[in-house]
């Protein structure tokens, strides 16, 4: 039922996707792609920035699920996936990588953890609660990028 959901809260934002390139979804007048190549957070931002984009940055809970319905709708379910959060310039100062402001979020329950001081960046749809953590941003994952239109 809540991917029904989520699936209908994309629909709605793709009737205006011509605003987009092809392979982009509009979400709230951004454009976003996921990109299911398995890579490092630092690789994964440079390949948005080689599209024109940067690693997605979340404003709201809405975006979030949007986000994700995004990362479902490609048949991908709610994998884990980098976003555009990171702290490796100060520990504990989170910053989007599009250099907005990091206002809203969305953590698991005693996240963010630096887990042996190496935690740095940021991936979605972590454990059963799909929420955010921090992670080894040497890690490989999917990620979704986005851009202004």
């Amino acid at each position: 039922m809540k991917l029904l959901a989520v699936f209908l809260l994309v629909s709605s934002a793709v009737v205006q996707a011509s605003a987009c390139a092809s392979g982009w979804t509009l979400i709230f007048n951004r454009c976003f792609i996921y990109v299911p190549n398995y890579m490092t957070w630092a690789d994964a931002e440079k390949n948005c920035l080689s599209m024109g984009a940067n690693l997605a940055s979340v404003h709201h809970l809405n975006e979030y699920r949007q986000v994700q319905a995004l990362i479902a709708i490609a048949g991908h379910g709610f994998k884990e996936a980098w976003i555009g959060g990171t702290d490796a310039q100060q520990w504990g100062t989170w910053l989007w990588s599009d250099g907005s402001p990091m206002k809203y979020t969305n953590w698991c329950p005693w996240q963010p953890d630096n887990h042996f001081g190496s935690q740095h960046c940021l991936q979605m749809n972590y454990s059963s609660k799909k929420c955010w953590d921090d992670m080894k941003c040497t890690h490989r994952n999917p990620s979704v990028c986005a851009k202004k239109i």
